[in-house]
């Protein structure tokens, strides 16, 4: 298959640490990472390991960061074609403090990608795409808001399939404004805490029914541990978790689920069964440190 992804590019640096400082306090980190990461890039570096053609639109700056920042990208043969680069914005960056058992805190800087410049955007590079996959932080603001857009009118004229996935960020940034600037794509994946951010519903329950009457009408919550809840107008069903011996870093286990439930859907399979492709890879994508450090491969899925 041969999908354009549109998102994200960044430079995490990523300091392993017991805890956050306390105002003028100073902690000690055990160890300093820098990255590749972004939720577009990992999701379209994630796309390429499982063996599609994966396009990615996205901007960047000049210099050293931005070489990082497309180190994981270029290993796992991701196009570059639709690659902007910018001259006087730096490359996004994320500031990620990571924690024993996996979690972490996060400050983004958003950078160069949300300047993608939209004039960039030609409507007939999507006339032999197969899907398109939208991070919902191409449309919280500035250029790169446009560009996405664009792409997903592009899209629909087109009859091409449209995956959009949240992110905590973007619904923070955005709150249920997103919701207008999602329009009705054909899938639409989250967590719980950006389901009830985006429709301001207090339960998973209420949040699916107001995205019903939206007119959206399949929908994918990743509710970690206990797996994902697909929704649909035929079906509501908890697909059970991958289990991992350890998790080491969560960063990007929901850019690795949304690939590859994306390429299940894409290869005909069911929705619930493209969900537990997902889980298994969001599963692994924890076991290593860094967004883009375990990426999927197609036999990693039929374990």
């Amino acid at each position: 298959m041969r999908f354009l992804v549109i998102g994200d590019v960044s430079v995490d640096l990523i300091y392993l640490t017991d805890r956050l400082p306390e105002p003028g306090e100073e902690v000690a980190a055990r160890r300093m990472l820098y990255r590749p990461g972004g939720s577009g890039a990992t999701v379209a570096a994630q796309l390429a390991s499982l063996g599609h053609t994966s396009f990615l639109a996205s901007r960047v700056g000049t210099g050293p960061l931005s070489q990082i920042a497309l180190a994981g990208l270029k290993e796992a043969g991701v196009d570059l074609r639709y690659l902007q680069e910018d001259p006087e914005h730096p490359t996004t960056s994320i500031l990620v403090f990571l924690f024993p058992g996996g979690e972490r805190s996060m400050v983004a800087y958003a950078g160069a990608s949300r300047y993608l410049d939209a004039s960039g955007f030609r409507a007939r590079s999507l006339d032999t795409i197969d899907a398109l996959v939208v991070s919902a932080y191409a449309l919280v603001g500035g250029p790169q808001r446009e560009y996405a857009t664009k792409a997903m009118a592009a899209a629909r004229k087109r009859g091409v399939p449209i995956f959009v996935d949240l992110g905590t960020g973007a619904v923070d940034q955005a709150g249920q404004d997103l919701l207008g600037r999602i329009g009705v794509p054909d899938y639409l994946l989250m967590n719980e805490r950006e389901l009830l951010g985006l429709t301001g519903a207090g339960s998973i329950s209420e949040g699916l029914s107001h995205l019903r009457r939206a007119g959206i009408e399949r929908v994918v919550v990743k509710v970690g541990p206990l797996g994902a809840i697909v929704a649909t107008p035929e079906e509501e069903a908890l697909v059970e978790p991958y289990e991992v011996d350890e998790v080491v870093d969560t960063t990007g286990a929901g850019d690795a689920f949304t690939a590859a439930f994306a390429h299940g859907v894409m290869q005909g399979l069911p929705l619930v069964e493209a969900a537990r492709l997902g889980n298994t890879a969001g599963a692994l994508a924890t076991t290593a440190v860094g967004a883009q450090g375990r990426l999927v491969r197609p036999e990693d899925l039929t374990r």
